[in-house]
């Protein structure tokens, strides 16, 4: 995965957002299911007249039932395709694309950026409603419902312990060879005027179910079935804790992608690709 597109290529740039409610996710898949980057790809082939699928990578692939209001994505053109059709892309996706995917910008990318590599930070939310009534039911798709009152004081505390550089296999899906270290930046919790329950959680990169897990241990600290030094506990643990429940999918947005300056891409790219481990540790996580 080159931080620079190939002689003959332009590396462009697009933000995006969708609604995840039908999509079995971000990435491409097998068997014909419908993904966020085949509806990008197959529409920048059609509405190009290329032949060639070119393929996206973006700063943060999403589960399924996930949604997105700040994604990013990058693609490497052909010059050629680039110089022809850049003026009127953006208007002939919209065209092309269904309605619960957009694409808001397209430019070509500074020296350097690459979608996934380039990013410092990665921000989502996670709303939740503890109405006794449930969801309103234009926001259903969207508010997850906990069905005992939420103390959001007593999660704002627990969530306090969590900040900073940790291992969070405890709140992760393991994969083959991935790291699950990973710097908390931000984890608070505020009650709207309507009730609604809003999450903000940042952190430099998010390692698989670990936002949804983090969520569904503070909702078990916010209704009085654990105590606010709980989730810490399990943090330390460094084990799955099966009290701790991955919350459903729908209740989260990936709401922004931060970068660094155009200079500090390129030294951005390198540290990111750093296997990291924490102060004392021996070896390789």
């Amino acid at each position: 995965m080159s931080d620079e597109a190939a002689p003959g290529y332009v590396r462009v740039r697009l933000d995006l957002s969708y609604d995840g409610s039908e999509f079995s996710g971000w990435a491409k898949q097998a068997g014909g299911r419908r993904t966020v980057q085949g509806e990008i790809e197959d529409a920048l082939r059609t509405v190009t007249r290329s032949r060639e699928t070119y393929e996206l990578t973006v700063a943060g692939r999403t589960d399924a039932g996930v949604h997105a209001r700040g994604q990013v994505a990058h693609v490497d053109l052909p010059e050629q395709v680039w110089r022809e059709h850049h003026g009127k892309l953006l208007k002939r996706l919209a065209g092309r694309l269904p309605r619960d995917v957009r694409v808001w910008a397209l430019r070509e990318a500074p020296d350097g950026f690459n979608a996934r590599f380039s990013a410092v930070w990665r921000r989502y939310a996670y709303r939740v409603t503890d109405n006794p009534g449930g969801v309103d039911p234009l926001l259903r798709g969207h508010v997850l419902w906990h069905d005992w009152p939420l103390d959001v004081d007593a999660m704002n505390e627990a969530a306090r312990r969590l900040l900073g550089e940790h291992d969070f296999a405890a709140y992760c899906k393991r994969r083959e060879g991935a790291t699950t270290i990973r710097t908390l930046q931000e984890l608070s919790l505020v009650r709207g005027d309507d009730g609604i329950v809003t999450a903000t959680v940042r952190a430099d990169a998010f390692c698989h179910n670990m936002v949804r897990s983090l969520i569904g241990a503070l909702l078990f600290v916010g209704d009085g079935h654990r105590g606010p030094e709980w989730p810490g506990k399990v943090l330390a643990a460094g084990v799955r804790d099966s009290a701790v429940h991955v919350v459903r999918p729908h209740g989260l947005t990936l709401e922004e992608v931060g970068y660094p300056a155009d200079e500090l891409l390129a030294a951005r790219n390198k540290e990111a690709r750093n296997r990291r481990t924490l102060p004392g540790a021996a070896g390789c996580c």
